[in-house]
């Protein structure tokens, strides 16, 4: 952990690590914003950072400079940041980050070293993906993992896919190699909508994240901004023709895949995912179209 700067060391039992990234696998910033309302919700104490000296090309991901007390200028770095909290189904760790532009295995381990410390059993990533799906619709949510044990416990599915990978995957690799649990949530954000943060995804991430890990967390803050976005993109959908016809021609597709699976045994309080072949579809093309 030559890379990690510890702020405190809190006594944690055996805490599930949750990390998402800022960047390519954060569409909507759904997976990001669905970790900081974890933070928020559970009052999480920052407990260490990754020195992000050795890992980012600054070119690419620029520091920002802001104004503090007194109009002090301070340099804000690309954050990768830990946080721990004691939650009523158990401790949790979370992670704050931002994909890295350089040294992954480095990076990872040191990730993976922070929650041996912890001996966190399990860890849970998240990710949004941008889909052919449509935002008047429960999301879309998707989770795999590479653990039978896990994919029978949890409904997950085992991922099929072969190509290039970020940051997340290569994560899931390194926590499976070092003997941990790992598992990776997905959610589907519309691909017409790419620009619009989505507390919509946020909040199917965060409800399935809970589920799992069997601690509540409040979703208020979430539920009411889905309601300003779902006008939001509405309102821009409705100036378009042919976006509307678009959109139209999904809530049908969603609607029939929906008949033909029948929600009587759907979970209470997660997302429906109607058709969770096609949403792995989508999960495998947008990783390969993302040339990297």
């Amino acid at each position: 952990m030559e890379h990690v700067a510890w702020l405190a060391r809190p006594q944690l039992r055996t805490p599930t690590l949750i990390a998402a990234f800022t960047g390519w696998n954060d569409a909507g910033d759904a997976a990001s914003l669905a970790v900081q309302q974890m933070i928020t919700t559970w009052k999480a104490t920052k407990v260490a950072e990754i020195d992000p000296e050795e890992f980012f090309e600054f070119q690419a991901t620029r520091p920002h400079v802001r104004l503090v007390d007194g109009g002090a200028r301070e340099i804000v770095w690309p954050p990768n940041e830990f946080y721990a909290a004691s939650t009523p189904g158990g401790d949790v760790l979370l992670l704050a980050g931002t994909e890295p532009q350089l040294r992954w295995k480095s990076f990872t381990r040191q990730i993976v070293e922070v929650a041996a410390t912890f001996e966190s059993p399990m860890v849970v990533t998240l990710g949004a993906l941008l889909a052919d799906v449509p935002h008047s619709r429960p999301v879309n949510i998707m989770g795999t993992a590479t653990d039978q044990r896990l994919i029978d416990r949890f409904d997950l599915q085992r991922s099929r896919y072969e190509g290039p990978t970020g940051i997340v995957g290569v994560l899931q690799d390194a926590c499976t190699t070092a003997g941990m649990q790992a598992v990776s949530l997905w959610a589907a954000v519309p691909a017409y909508a790419p620009g619009t943060p989505s507390p919509k995804a946020a909040l199917g991430l965060l409800r399935r994240t809970v589920d799992l890990i069997g601690t509540p967390a409040d979703t208020r803050a979430l539920e009411s901004e889905t309601g300003d976005y779902e006008r939001e993109v509405a309102s821009n959908v409705a100036d378009d023709d042919d976006l509307a016809g678009y959109v139209r021609r999904l809530e049908m597709a969603y609607d029939e895949d929906a008949d033909d699976e029948g929600t009587d045994d759907e979970p209470s309080g997660l997302p429906l995912t109607p058709d969770s072949d096609a949403l792995m579809e989508e999960l495998e093309r947008f990783l390969r179209d993302q040339g990297l």
